[in-house]
This record gives structure tokens, sequence and C-alpha cells, in this order.
């Protein structure tokens, strides 16, 4: 894994604004962003991204990762597909810091057509600066893993 703070984004077309929103948020906070794209709104497919950015945090390029796209689900559910991937979908800063405090989540799934910019980054914040408890936590992500 590398030393510095690098993190994964990527989205679908429905979520390129708020991608490049939390991208900019993300990179004045002093994280080392990889926006894996899309970059032009023509219809895409979010699993490929999913994957994509999955990858990259299973590998150890990248501490976290990050992904959008309408809903959250659908790209959400192509990142956990990846061996390793803690993903979850949040609508709101309680569910993201809980996924990475209790579930040690390494991404985070958010639906662009569900929340606007400015909740978008509270989510952002708190999943970026909440850290695993372990303990009891840690038995219960070992089951997950297993």
């Amino acid at each position: 894994m590398t030393a510095t703070k690098r993190i994964v984004l990527s989205s679908d077309h429905a979520a390129i604004e708020l991608r490049q929103a939390v991208a900019n948020h993300i990179a004045a906070q002093g994280w080392d962003v990889v926006d894996i794209g899309p970059t032009t709104p023509e219809s895409t497919h979010y699993p490929l991204h999913g994957k994509a950015a999955a990858q990259s945090v299973a590998s150890g390029d990248c501490q976290l990762g990050i992904v959008l796209c309408g809903t959250g689900q659908g790209i959400m559910m192509a990142a956990n597909k990846v061996p390793g991937i803690r993903c979850g979908v949040c609508s709101d800063a309680f569910s993201a810091r809980m996924i990475r405090q209790h579930n040690d989540a390494n991404m985070l799934s958010i639906g662009a057509r569900v929340v606007g910019e400015g909740q978008a980054l509270d989510i952002v914040d708190a999943f970026l600066t909440a850290e695993f408890e372990g303990g009891r936590h840690a038995t219960r992500v070992d089951m997950i893993e297993a």
C-alpha cells in the first residue's frame, strides 16, 4: 500500500459533475486524487467504472475509493464483486462514518440523483475522517471476508 493519502474516484455519466466536485474537495484536503472518469456525458456502464475503481483499491494502489452513479446502488454492487472490497452506499454522514468505524469500508458509494453537492461533501468528510474501531467489529469484518 502506498504511504501517501491516495484515493480513486469513478462514476458513470449520471454523476460526472458531482464526482468532479468531490474530487476538488478531497484534493483541497491534501489527498492525491486518481480520477478515472468518465469525462464526457455519453451513456456509460457503471459496472465497468465500479470494478476499475475497486481494483485500484484492492491492489493497494489507492487506500480508499469513492464511486458514484445515479443512485449509488449499482456501482456499489459492481465494486463489491472485487475481492477485498467493502463498499457501502450512503446518503447521510452518520452512515458514512459507521461504515468506516464498524465495517472497515474501503470504498464509499454516493447517488448523484439522491443527494445534493453539499450533502455529498458532508458524507465524504465523514467517511474520510472516521477510523476503523477494530475489536468486536474486526471479528465481524473477518466473517464478511470469509
